[in-house]
This record gives structure tokens, sequence and C-alpha cells, in this order.
């Protein structure tokens, strides 16, 4: 099967473009960007598309696929992009089915069948269904992510498969599309259905009536070749067409990953979603032993999972500081298997795994056991196994590992054998430490290799090893894969399992249904190597550019933090966590942090045929970045840590290089000075930014949206506030003295969050020092990509902080982002000054600092409301929010911290123009919601400017506090005890409890009167 190649330079790409932009609903996108950020998917592959289509219906996806048909050039179908074996990646046209092809068209309670388009994502299908009680069966750990497309393509299994199969034993029926333009419904087909289909004659008959002559010439081999384990996800599934199993196509077709046929529509089966579950584990002293004891369990209970975890993963997530809430659930041992059931009632649940636990001859008292009927527990035990890909991507010891030989399966009565025999590979390689993890209950193994694919020599023993290791899996009656598919990694590998007739048979399966060789080409059938088209490979040739960022946790690499992206997809999920707010918005890969990481892999110019060719200076890289909310959600939520707030301000620095830069970026960028200036006379300064005309205007000249509203300078900063006539400031070598950090928006803006901390602070009995002079962060210039002024910004600040840095005294600050730019940025941008180094150390939050160094006699005011918490993104990625959590509980708040993502304001973004569409999409996402939601005798909390602010300008009525604020309004709106005497002969600040009576006001007050009063408290600002 040799045709004709399609020309994928000049005439006629741009021709096929024309055709498909006249005749597909759906954008249409040729550019260089596209192309670049649909390069690779989650496997060690990169293939340059030849363009991208993203249909808006299931009909206009048909069009595509007719349209390309006319030209001959080749079709790939993507749904979450997290393939591990390359089949999502290939020079073809893609279609992407996620953006718009995402619905429920019909569900049947009564039957438990569904019918769905293939975009639609696995959590929103059962979020859909939970009415219903009812779910699709299998679950991969991509769950968030992955659509039902894709998993009809790869056979998608899961943790769930012990109880549900894989997805071909949930598929009833599908609607495909063949190349040539055969539309139509396949299922079980019975002798009589398929003579009706033969006397229709045409295209369909000729298909069936090859299926028919296919499986007569191999029957025997079908029936002999294929392993009898749960777990074979390898070749197609033509044992699906044997006559005892219906002759089922759409079982057939499950799994061949796009190589055969579109699929259109999917009818699928449902199951119950269980009433109760319980969760038990148990220790063992290393992963081989504990595969040792899988078919013992499974003689003895029928689970509705059965994971395990070794003691290389536990050990990676402890040196990565990650699931640490997961690890201390743990029984005692090096390697863990963990058993989940389900039933009617907890009764019958707890059963289960009781009557195993005597069948070991074990009690649920042993160090070595650890039970929990209690699912919030049961989360935290699971999301360790869940974590695997993430965790084993990316080890703090600066190896690269890789798939490959991602997802073996054997039987599960051979598992034991199979590990010690895959680890001796291991050493033979020197392949050291691989974690072992998976699917035990089902004999499927998953791994990620140290495998060398920057040179010539790694690359051909990671090809030596596949073959070795391919040989290994069949001689344990095993499979290549029992997970992922085969795609490139597994292709060429084929024989070595199924033998050469089988493999023929599967080629004449792949001429049948796609002569001409144009669906997902070179993927299963005729592959390309196993270690052709490497996304690295021996003749990468990345650029190596020099950079403000020192990235110490990447080997002072751009190009490897850029690398930290390996493909997981986490940002593509669609709700929970803060990554990635614009993905959220605008469902554009190009938008996600996983598409940005891949124009910026692009950018590098490693390949001949980079699809970004202009470096730093690039149009496309900047395009994708400018919806880029620099939330740094993507650093604590990647599962491999990609921070691609910090790749931003790196790219914005070299972009605009020498060059005039947007007006944000001096009227936004520069805030602190204009904001240090509007001292002069901020009355009229905010009467100018909101004088109608005037406003305009100035909004216009300085890139601000119209639809915004800017903020009101207030009349008396902190600072000056501050530094009325007082006492002398406090010696910072008292280990009573702390320093409040004026960061610009809580000095400028909100002087009374400052103001409340410093009353809060000294009721606890500490001495306030704050800074005197002009000081900064620096953030703002650092979100711009004005990186060398922000280090002089640094420089400056760490020479007034001095004496403070040199004696060790706490500086604690207000504003997340700020706080997070002096525990993070700061020693990234600066990773040899020794000065950011102890800042770094000695950087605290408010409630870090109360909870952790207040005086063990000092309570908090007994608060006793309800509040409703927004976290900052920095705060959620940099600091956590541990020690806010055990504040508020000692105040007595009954806090509702929301995991409803990025309030979508992020400092400058929200405010730059041509942003405040998306802006206000991720805030209606969830967090404004929220805030409507909130009863009106309940407090809002935000402590960050940016969702304050985005929540006062949202429509919804309310005005956030500070937590500062909340503590410094006692329990009767009223201020503790002010001990030092300092304070008293300050000019007193507006009280907090008038400034926010909107939020923080009785319990009885009404929706009218809290947005009167709320009005109030912003002219208020006016004399601070």
């Amino acid at each position: 099967m040799s045709p004709t190649p399609f020309d994928v330079s000049g005439k006629a790409v741009a021709e096929l473009e024309s055709a498909l932009c006249e005749a597909v609903d759906g954008e249409v996108r040729f550019d260089a960007g596209s192309r670049g950020a649909y390069a690779t998917d989650g496997s060690n592959y990169r293939q340059v598309p030849i363009g991208v289509v993203v249909p808006r219906t299931v009909e206009a996806a048909a069009e595509a696929v007719k349209v390309c048909a006319r030209f001959g050039a080749p079709v790939l179908s993507r749904g979450g992009g997290t393939s591990l074996a390359g089949q999502s990646t290939n020079t073809a046209v893609v279609i992407d089915w996620s953006k718009y092809c995402h619905r429920l068209v019909a569900v049947d309670p009564d039957a438990r069948t569904c019918v769905v388009e293939p975009g639609i994502v696995l959590d929103v299908l059962n979020g859909r269904l939970a009415g219903h009680r009812l779910q699709f069966g299998p679950k991969p750990s991509t769950h968030s992510h992955c659509a039902l497309g894709g998993m009809i393509g790869n056979n998608s299994c899961g943790a769930s498969a012990q109880a549900y199969g894989k997805t071909v034993d949930n598929v009833r029926r599908l609607e495909v599309l063949t190349y040539d333009g055969v539309r139509m419904w396949v299922g079980p087909t019975s002798k009589v259905e398929r003579a009706r289909i033969a006397a229709g004659g045409g295209r369909r008959a000729e298909l069936y009536d090859g299926l028919d002559r296919i499986v007569a010439e191999y029957l025997a081999d079908i029936r002999r070749g294929y392993p009898k384990i749960p777990r074979r996800v390898s070749g197609y599934n033509l044992d699906s067409l044997l006559p005892e199993n219906g002759f089922d196509l759409a079982k057939a077709l499950v799994g061949s990953e796009g190589t055969l046929a579109t699929v259109l529509h999917a009818e699928l089966d449902l199951v119950p979603v269980p009433a109760y579950q319980s969760l038990l584990v148990l220790g063992y002293d290393d992963i081989c032993a504990a595969a040792d004891d899988v078919p013992r369990l499974l003689e003895h209970c029928n689970p509705g999972q059965l994971e395990a975890l070794d003691g290389r993963m536990a050990q990676l997530m402890h040196e990565e500081h990650a699931y640490l809430a997961s690890l201390n659930t743990l029984p005692q041992g090096d390697s863990w298997l963990m058993l989940q059931f389900g039933g009617d009632s907890q009764e019958e649940v707890d059963e289960q795994a009781h009557d195993l636990l005597h069948a070991l001859g074990r009690t649920e008292q042993d160090g070595d056991v650890a039970f929990s009927d209690d699912p919030e527990r049961e989360q935290r035990m699971l999301r360790a196994r869940e974590a695997g890909l993430g965790v084993t991507a990316r080890p703090p010891d600066d190896r690269e590992t890789w798939e490959g030989w991602e997802d073996s399966a054997v039987p599960p009565e051979r598992l034991g054998d199979y590990l010690r025999d895959l680890k001796e590979l291991f050493g033979e390689f020197g392949y050291d430490h691989p974690s072992l993890y998976g699917h035990f209950g089902q004999g499927c193994v998953h791994t990620r290799i140290p495998f060398g694919l920057r040179t010539a020599e790694g690359v051909a023993d990671f090809r030596r090893f596949l073959g070795r290791a391919a040989d290994l899996v069949v001689t344990h009656g095993g499979s290549l894969s029992g997970e992922h598919g085969d795609g490139q990694s597994r292709g060429e590998l084929l024989t070595r399992m199924f033998g050469e007739r089988l493999v023929a048979a599967f080629g004449e399966l792949k001429a049948l249904f796609d002569q001409g060789n144009r669906m997902n080409p070179g993927k299963v059938v005729h592959p390309n190597p196993v270690d052709g088209q490497l996304r690295l490979g021996s003749s990468w040739h990345p650029q190596t550019p020099e950079t403000h960022f020192g990235f110490p946790e990447d080997d002072h690499s751009f190009s490897r933090a850029v690398m930290r992206c390996v493909g997981i997809g986490n940002c593509r999920s669609h709700s929970g966590g803060v990554m990635c707010p614009s993905y959220r918005a605008t469902m554009e890969e190009e938008h996600s942090t996983r598409g940005r990481a891949r124009l910026l892999f692009e950018m590098l110019d490693g390949h001949a045929d980079s699809a970004v060719t202009d470096g730093w200076r690039s149009t496309e890289v900047r395009d994708a970045l400018d919806l880029c909310l620099a939330c740094k959600g993507c650093k604590s939520d990647c599962p491999t840590g990609v921070d691609m707030a910090t790749l931003k301000a790196e790219f914005l620095s070299h972009h605009y290089e020498g060059r005039l830069r947007p007006a944000a970026h001096y009227a936004m960028g520069w805030l602190p000075v204009w904001a240090r200036l509007s001292r002069i006379a901020p009355g009229l300064v905010n009467t100018v930014l909101h004088a109608p005309g005037l406003a305009r205007a100035g909004k216009r000249l300085a890139g601000v949206d119209e639809a915004r509203s800017a903020p009101l300078f207030a009349a008396q900063s902190f600072q000056q506030w501050w530094q009325s006539p007082g006492g002398e400031e406090p010696d910072p070598a008292d280990p009573r003295t702390v320093v409040v950090w004026p960061d610009t928006f809580s000095n400028y803006f909100h002087p009374s969050i400052a103001v409340s901390a410093v009353r809060v602070l000294e009721d606890a009995g500490f001495r306030v020092a704050v800074p005197a002079g002009p000081v900064c962060c620096g953030l703002t210039w650092i979100s711009t990509g004005q990186l060398p002024l922000a280090q002089k910004v640094l420089r400056h600040t760490l020479g007034v902080l001095r004496p403070y840095l040199e004696a060790g005294t706490p500086v604690v600050g207000l504003e997340p982002s700020c706080t997070a730019v002096f525990r993070s940025d700061a020693p990234e941008l600066m990773p040899a000054d020794q000065d950011v180094q102890r800042l770094a150390g000695q950087v605290r939050t408010f409630a870090e600092h109360l909870v952790h160094q207040a005086p063990g006699d000092w309570r908090p005011p007994r608060l006793s409301r309800r509040a409703t918490v927004q976290t900052h993104c920095h705060q959620h990625a940099v600091m956590k929010f541990d020690a806010d959590r055990e504040l508020m509980r000692r105040a007595h708040l009954d806090a509702d911290v929301l995991d409803e993502g990025c309030c979508g304001l992020a400092g400058n973004f929200g405010f730059e123009r041509g942003h405040h569409e998306v802006s206000m999409a991720v805030a209606e996402q969830g967090v404004l919601p929220a805030v409507r939601a909130a009863g009106l005798g309940s407090l809002v909390l935000a402590d960050g400017f940016s969702c304050r602010t985005q929540i006062e300008q949202g429509g919804t009525g309310r005005r956030a506090l500070h937590l500062a604020e909340v503590l410094a309004l006692g329990p009767e709106g009223t201020l503790p005890a002010e001990r030092p005497e300092r304070l008293a002969v300050r000019p007193a600040p507006p009280s907090p409890a008038s400034r926010w009576a909107a939020t923080a006001g009785a319990a009885a007050v009404t929706a009218t009167a809290a947005t009167v009063a709320g009005r109030a408290a912003v002219r208020s600002l006016r004399h601070l």
C-alpha cells in the first residue's frame, strides 16, 4: 500500500484550505500557530499537521472528511489529544471534535444507554448522567479531559475497568464514516442482516463482504492468536467479528485509532453509580510481592478496582512535596494494593472488605492495613495512584522519563514473575528506578523509563529495549498494550505478538476500509518505525537562548522548562482547581497550557520543519500567550509543574526588546509608579479616571478595555497613615518585630487592609515595622515581561529591607500575588542573590504568621459567621491555603473555600483591551455565580486585589473582604484591643465596618441595603 503522498507544500495545501473554508461550518486553520499547537500529543512523537479543522457540528466534520477525500489529504480525528502512543499526531488534516461536538444526544435510563457526539468529555458526560444515577463505566486517569471519541479510538480502560471492562465492552453501536463516503450505523450483525446488506449492493455491501472474507480466511488464527487476558488492547479487534461474538463491527472498530473510519456518534451502555463504596489498602515489602498476591486476592473477592502503587512513586511524591495527604493515608509498606468495593449499602461494602481480610488472615488493626468507607478519605488515597503519570514524568532528580513501554499487560497470575523479568531488563539497559504501578487486578503495568532520546546511542538503545520488552511480554502470554493502544510506539512490534498472518489480516482490514491509506496513516498498520518522527531524537538541535529567569529547577534551561509539558492535558479540564482558565473560556488547544508549551517548543527551532520560525519575535507564540492570564495555576495543578506565567514573562521580555510595547505595558506595568504619583492629588486623579469623556479617552490611550472601571485611589495611603506622628520603629532584632509589606494594592487602593493587619498583629503581641520609602516587589513589571526593570526594582527593595533580612525579621505579605513574587518569582529571576534567597525564606502570608508564630495564648476573635472564600491563584500555586483554613477555623468562620477556578481578572490581564470578554467568561464559570449565591448574612472573603475587584465589578452586588479585615472587625464589628500606644496618636483610619458594610453587616441586611452600602463604601475610599 504505497499511494502517492499528499503534496504538503504550496498550491495543493492552499487549495485544500480554500475548499475547507468554503464547505465546512467550522474554524479552518492552516496557520503556523495552530499547526504547531497540534504537532504532538502525550507521546514521544511529533508530526506537524497540514491544517486543523474545528467543526461546529457533526455534519460539518463529515463534510470536512469529504473535502479531504476529494484532495487525497490524510485525516486525523482528535479528542483530548492525550494519546501516549502517537495516535494523535500526524501529517494530516486534524479534526478537533472537542470544542463544539460534545452533545449528549439522547439518554434512555430504562435501557441504560445514551448517544453522544465524539467530543464530549467523560467527566462532563457522567455529570450530565448523574441525575439518572448512571455513568459510563471505564474511567481513565484523564477522565477530567479525555473525550469519548478518543476513548473509543484507543479502547481506553482505567481503574474502573476491573468492574466494567474496557471501552469496547461498553459500546453498543457506532455511527461511522469511511474515507470514501460510506456513512452508516454499525453494531452486532446477524447473518440475516448481512444478507440484507449484500442484497442492497454498493460500497457498504463490499465492506461487509470483505469482512466476511477476512474472518473466514483467518478464523483459526483469530481464535488462537489473541491472548485471553483482561487487558489486551493491542491490534485490531478482529475477534469481535467472530460468529460467537455476534459479528460486532462497532466493537471491531473500537481501538482502531482512527485508522479505519471516522466516528460521528456513539451509542453507549451505561452502568449504575455505586450507592456506597469502601477502600481497602494492603501494604507489601515490594511491588513484586504485591503482584504475587493479586491472584490470591481475586480468588476471595471481586473488587471494583484493584490498583497498585510502588515505593518509588511514593518517594517521588515526597521529593516533589506532592500528594502528601494521600501518602499519609497509606499503611506501612513499600508498595501497596488498593481494592475498592461497591454496593447498595454501607454494610455490604464493608463486609466485602472485612471478609477478604479474614480470608487473608489480616485485620483492620494491622499496621500494613488501612480501611476506609469515608468517600473523602478514599479519594485522597486513590489520588496518589491516579497521579502516577504526572509524578513519574519529570522526577526531581533531573532525569527525563518517557513513554514507550508504558502499559504492557500480562495474565494477573503471571504478573509477579513478569515484573521481576522486566526489572532485570531495566537493569541490563541501565534504566534505573522506573516506578511500577497500575491496574494490577487486570495485569496492566504502567511505567515511564529514562530513555536517552537525545543521542543516536540512546535512541538505538530505546529501539533495542522495545524489541526485547515485546518478546518478554509475549513469553508471559501478555499484550504490548493494555490500555493506551499501539499507534507508533508499538505498531512496528505487533508481528512479535500476533505473528505474520494476523498482522496481514490487520493490513487487509485497513485496505478494505481505507484503500488509499489516508486515515491516520503510519499507525498500527504499515506503521512508522518506533524510533521515527521523534519529538527529540539525535537530529533535534534546539536553540539555547540566554534568559533573565534562572530556571533553577530546570537545570537553568529555558528549553527544559518548556519540555516539562509532556502532553498529559490536565490543563484541558472543565472544572475544579485553577488550570487553565483561558482554555475553559475558549476551548481552544492554543489557549491551553499544553498548546502554549507546544508552540514554545516549536519556537526553539529544533527541527527542520518547525512550525514557528522567527524565534522570540514570533507572532504565533505572542498571540497564544496573549490570553494566558499568568495565574500560575499550572505551576501547581499541572502534574509536571509547567509554569506558563514565568515562560510568558520571559518570552515577552525578548519579544519586545528594543521595540515599542503595547500601551497597557506602560499603563499597568508601571502601576506602582503611577500610584505613587497619585499622592500629589488623589481626589483629582479619581475624578479624571471616572469623568465620562476623559475616562474613555484615557482608557483608549492606556490600552485599558472600555468596559472596565478604574479602581479608586485612597486619599491617604497606608504608608502615609503609618508615618503620621508616632513612636520609633521597632528593633529588627527584636523577636516580636514583623515587617508588614506595603504592596501597591494594599498601600494605595485598599489601605484599610494593611491597617487592619497592623491592628490584628499588634493585638497578637507583635511589634510592626513598615518600610518608610517607596518599595515594590516588581510584580507588574514581571507580568508584562519588563524583567530588567523588575530586577532593578527588586534590588532597590532588597536594599531597603536589608536590616530586616540580616536580622531574620519576618516579612508579612498581604497581597498574595506580591507575596508569591518574593517566594517564587524573585528567586528564579535572581537566583544568585543571597538577599533574595533570605527574603524568600522570611516572607510569609498573614495567616501563616499568625498560625505558626503568634504566642500560644493568643486567639483570634470568635466570629461565628459563614464565609464564601475565593483563593487567589498565586496563593493556590505558591503558598497554598492551609494556614488560612486553620486561622479561619480558629476564628470560628464556617468557610466555604471555593474550588471554582480563577476569578478571571488576574492582575493587568482583565483590564487590558481585548481581554474583557474572556476575563468575564472565566469569572462567570464559577466565582461570580458562587458569590451571587452566597447568603446575604455571610461574608465574602478574597485576599487578592484582583479577586476583590472582579467580584465588585462583576455584578454581584457584594464587596469582598481581606481576612485581616474580618479579624479586625471582631465578633461584633469592633476592633480588638489596641495594645501599642503608637496607634492612639495616629489619625484614626476609617472603620472597616463602615467601608465594608455591604459584606460584613448584620445577617438581616437586605440585598438593596447591601448594594447601597457597598456604593457608599467605595465613595468613602476617597477619605482614607
